[in-house]
């Protein structure tokens, strides 16, 4: 059992039909596909949906070349959002669009459990084009274990872990593992670049204590040339406390 990393985007006013006579895109990794039921209404939303296991076949870009130099841009003025457990730096152009918990959402006769939040944070420009997420699911929901999560690499290689964050249809452009040095040790997160459906989305994960923390900022292929270090900044920005 897989489960896909679906979108990070939001809904646009008009959503584009999907072309069926689009080229098949080659990944990076290589060529993988499986079938899954995609609920396309594109930019914008992040969720998580229990597909069938794809094939293991993505080939690593580590391997077979060098991995381009990403760009980055200083963040140290943008403001610094603190959620459950993380933190994410926020675009000065950003606004916070995030409801707040509806704890009345879950209450039932037998108990007064609240509602889960779809996103742990989510932010986006004026026009929505835009987005920054933050979703926090337990690992087990990744991948099932009876062991506690500690690392991201508990979900498998930057390679193998690919399957569960990114579309098997998406052309992968970058994937890396960023090392972040803390009293502890090192904490390990995942880095993936990939386009779909005219869309680029850079994603970041990790995981703590049996919770895997996912950030992704996301825009549409048209103006991802133009913010492309503004939106990977935002997304690599974000640090697990």
């Amino acid at each position: 059992m897989a489960i896909l990393l679906h979108s990070l985007s939001l809904h646009p006013p008009n959503p584009k039909p999907q072309n069926p006579n689009k080229p098949k895109i080659v990944s990076p990794f290589a060529t993988f596909r499986r079938d899954v039921v995609l609920r396309t209404a594109s930019l914008c939303f992040v969720s998580f949906i229990i597909q069938n296991p794809i094939q293991e076949s993505l080939a690593d870009p580590l391997k077979s070349s060098k991995p381009l130099r990403l760009g980055i841009a200083n963040t140290k003025s943008w403001f610094q959002f603190f959620g459950d457990g993380f933190a994410i730096r926020v675009p000065p152009d950003f606004e916070d669009v995030n409801e707040p918990e509806d704890y009345s959402a879950g209450l039932s006769l037998y108990g007064d459990k609240a509602k889960p939040q779809t996103f742990a944070a989510r932010f986006q420009t004026p026009d929505g084009s835009e987005v920054l997420s933050v979703v926090i699911r337990p690992s087990n929901q990744l991948k099932i274990t009876f062991l506690e999560a500690k690392d991201i690499s508990d979900l498998g290689s930057l390679k193998a872990a690919a399957r569960l964050f990114v579309p098997g249809a998406a052309t992968i452009y970058s994937a890396r593992t960023i090392k972040v040095k803390e009293e502890e040790g090192l904490r390990n997160y995942y880095f993936y670049e990939f386009g779909r459906d005219e869309e680029r989305i850079a994603l970041v994960a990790s995981v703590n204590r049996g919770k895997v923390y996912i950030a992704g900022a996301a825009a549409p292929e048209s103006k991802w040339k133009d913010d492309e270090l503004k939106l990977r900044s935002a997304a690599i920005s974000f640090t697990i406390l």
